[in-house]
């Protein structure tokens, strides 16, 4: 390789480690943590002033399929059917070293971080893959971080990146999944007002002494797991420090310029730089180079500081980039509400897509795909019908009992909604299509179409509703088809959505240990990437929940032992 930077005297160096790890995501505090647990002297450096990265904000899950925690908890699975359902979606030749290496190691990845660290998993029961495919699970291959006590983390809370406040309530408290059933039956059973009454109490209690809940779920109790684990493992962490330039010499890399609070730093990394900064998301100049027409303008959620610095930084050594991906970056639809304060919230329409009583139609007033399936699947048919933006459609009994995007189910006051702009509504089907621009006579016959075959719940057009996926999100008390419903009650309402993305698919060549690739397939010695800065194994699918924080952590376990040269039991 070619020398185009300075090889550095030890006189040359501001600090040395054994490891260095750039980005705070899953992927790179997982990279930080094995590393140093395996008895290398590590670093952590965080572009932001806060760790987590986009991993904070997420969901937490991890797919792992045939886990030591999805057999114990009695919902058998392997490797081997996890593989072959993988292989059915992914239909690249040149990854299958990829795949088989992720699926083989993941287990023993999160075995380890189970048996040496205060990461926890458990296996959910009732979330299936995303397709279906030979191999397919219907549940127990997603692994959700248990809920984490944030007090445990002193002066470090301050440090953890803060969810979006659309995933709070009160102002501040965290609501899982598993809360949702009971808030909302708070006053109808008396289990869910306990389970309720105690949330809150603890809620009240923390904010006497914290600027949020301490009760962690999710991405939040993922990261908070791992930083707490981090601090246990001595393993040294910088916030306010991005990457400026990678170092080395006709060797390999050997260390990287760290701007520390501002201050350039150059560090020695004996054993290993591992680049984990989250992809490219929020970098215009790399989504035009690297995405199609159609994505690179595409709203993200990803947090700010993801603007592709490894990427730049290591091909500038002739580090390659992969981009024969099904798509540049995992995507949902977001609708998008401008506040007059001027600031922004998105909400990721996930699931709500399948509950009963609404639509989704494009700029014709037409319905163009199965509005329950999988959020990326979704998207990419948004794309492939040009139905973009496109309106979800429902009725005044869906709001009131589901809510719509960033309206709470039961909410009273949609004044502030309708006057941002965010909601649209009409007292007849007609009115509202005049107020969304789109053809009257369409919206209303295909709303007549569509309540005609909730009747028998068959869609006949689109097939919603008959994968396990579009079953498990929709409404198992609706009957014949759990996500089929009518839109019957006035006014109707509409939101209008965007194909986004969550993350990058695309990302720097490498192999199954990590190691960054140059233009010829060998190994830049010394260099690794991990999570989105990595070339996802999904190679732009979205087969099932997890997909992307999953790889991230078994490749950049993978990417530790190698570094610290401790051998993988897989």
């Amino acid at each position: 390789m070619e020398t185009r930077v300075r090889a550095h005297n030890s006189t040359d160096w501001d600090h040395e480690v054994d490891v260095l790890v750039i980005g705070s995501g899953a992927a790179g505090m997982t990279a930080a943590l094995v590393s140093a647990l395996e008895g290398a002297r590590t670093l952590l450096c965080e572009k932001a002033p806060t760790v987590g990265g986009t991993s904070a904000l997420s969901g937490g899950t991890v797919w792992i399929p045939g886990s030591t925690q999805t057999n114990r908890a009695g919902l058998p699975d392997t490797k081997e059917e996890g593989l072959r359902f993988l292989k059915s979606e992914i239909a690249f030749k040149s990854n299958e070293d990829m795949s088989r290496a992720y699926i083989y190691t993941g287990p023993e990845a999160i075995d380890y971080l189970e048996q040496r660290t205060d990461v926890k998993f458990y296996a959910v029961p009732h979330h299936p893959d995303y397709v279906v495919h030979p191999g397919q699970a219907f549940g127990g291959r997603p692994l959700a971080p248990i809920p984490f006590d944030g007090r445990l983390l002193g002066d470090d809370f301050n440090i953890l990146r803060t969810p979006l406040r659309v995933w709070m309530v009160f102002g501040g408290m965290m609501v899982a999944r598993e809360d949702l059933p009971h808030l909302m039956q708070a006053l109808k059973t008396p289990k869910s007002l306990w389970y309720t009454t105690k949330l809150l109490l603890r809620y009240g209690k923390d904010r006497l002494r914290y600027k949020r809940g301490t009760r962690l779920v999710l991405g939040n109790a993922l990261v908070g797991r791992l930083l707490y684990s981090l601090r246990q493992a001595k393993c040294q962490i910088k916030v306010n420090a991005p990457l400026k330039q990678l170092l080395h010499d006709r060797d390999g890399v050997t260390g990287a310029i760290v701007s520390v609070n501002s201050v350039d730093k150059r560090i020695r990394a004996r054993k290993a730089v591992v680049l984990a900064a989250g992809g490219f998301p929020q970098s215009p100049e790399w989504r035009e180079r690297l995405m199609p027409e159609g994505f690179a303008a595409q709203p993200t959620i990803a947090i700010e500081e993801n603007t592709g610095d490894s990427l730049t930084a290591a091909t500038a050594l002739g580090a390659a980039v992969n981009t024969e991906h099904d798509a540049p970056a995992f995507l949902v639809p977001q609708s998008i509400m401008r506040n007059p304060d001027g600031t922004v919230d998105r909400w990721l329409h996930s699931w709500d897509r399948a509950k009963p009583g609404q639509i989704c139609v494009n700029a014709e007033g037409r319905r163009f795909a199965n509005e329950a399936q999988s959020y990326h699947k979704f998207c990419q048919e948004m794309q492939r019908a040009k139905a973009v933006p496109a309106f979800l459609i429902c009725d005044a009994k869906h709001l009131k009992k589901w809510g719509y995007g960033l309206i709470r189910p039961g909410a009273r006051n949609l004044k502030p909604y309708i006057e941002s702009g965010y909601l649209k509504a009409g007292d007849t089907l007609e009115t509202l299509a005049k107020n969304i621009k789109v053809d009257p006579f369409n919206l209303k016959e295909t709303v007549g179409q569509f309540n005609i075959a909730c009747e028998t719940g068959v869609d006949t057009g689109f097939h919603r509703g008959e994968s396990p996926i579009d079953k498990v999100n929709g409404d198992a008390a609706n009957k014949p088809n759990p996500c089929m419903g009518p839109l019957k009650e006035a006014p109707f309402y509409a939101i209008e959505i965007w194909p986004g993305d969550i993350g990058t698919s695309i990302g720097l060549k490498t192999n199954i240990d990590a190691q960054v690739l140059d233009q010829d397939d060998r190994p830049i010695s010394g260099l690794y990437a991990c999570g989105n800065d990595m070339s996802s194994v999904m190679r732009g699918h979205y087969p099932g929940p997890g997909i992307t924080l999953g790889p991230g952590v078994v490749f950049a376990y993978r990417a530790a032992r190698h570094a610290t040269k401790t051998n993988l039991n897989t």
